[in-house]
């Protein structure tokens, strides 16, 4: 059996990232026969989060091979069992799914934590990975020099680059979405 895919998508706030990982997972499964799987790491915490949700779920909708979605702010192992040696899964987003595993209540932001964190997500993309056939990251791009003056937006940046690193080190591709033009940085499919 061919070994599963990686494949990396970051880019800014707004940049077209989704919709270009949402294509591109479209491509996967019209290549490898596959079944599409969304899972969705975001909470609904404010209208804007409401309406964003909500458009990305009509453009799935509009697909010409449906979408399962699942919803996992946290523990995104937990798509195990709707997932096979078939499934296209498109995580959406790293940057949220650390929001939710960072910031929950009352935890402290300490050495032991921060790796324990790092450890958890490294560890649910790879076990996701070895379950289906191909696996999309999205995620943003924060910033390009480090301005965080916050100690909790430096903790936060830091991890986040170096979960970056670690996936696109993981990953068969990688691409970087700029004003809706994907940019490939790492490996590629085949024509």
């Amino acid at each position: 059996m061919e070994k599963a895919r990686l494949c990396f998508i970051s880019g800014g706030v707004r940049s077209g990232k989704s919709s270009f990982a949402e294509r591109k997972a479209l491509e996967y499964a019209l290549q490898m026969d596959g079944n599409l799987h969304y899972l969705a790491c975001g909470r609904v915490s404010d209208a804007e989060m409401g309406e964003r949700i909500l458009r990305h779920r009509k453009d799935r909708e509009s697909s010409p091979i449906a979408w399962k979605t699942s919803e996992y702010a946290t523990d995104i192992t937990r798509i195990g069992a709707d997932i096979d040696q078939d499934s296209i899964i498109l995580l959406d987003c790293l940057t949220t799914l650390l929001d939710n595993e960072l910031f929950g209540p009352g935890l402290p932001l300490e050495e032991e934590f921060l790796n324990s964190v790092f450890s958890k997500i490294i560890t649910g993309i790879n076990e996701i990975k070895k379950q289906s056939n191909c696996l999309i990251v999205v995620s943003n791009e924060l910033v390009l020099e480090p301005i965080f003056q916050d100690d909790f937006l430096h903790i936060y940046g830091k991890t986040l680059g170096l979960l970056h690193q670690t996936i696109v080190g993981l990953a068969d591709e990688a691409y970087l979405v700029e004003a809706g033009i994907p940019l490939r940085k790492k490996g590629g499919m085949q024509e």
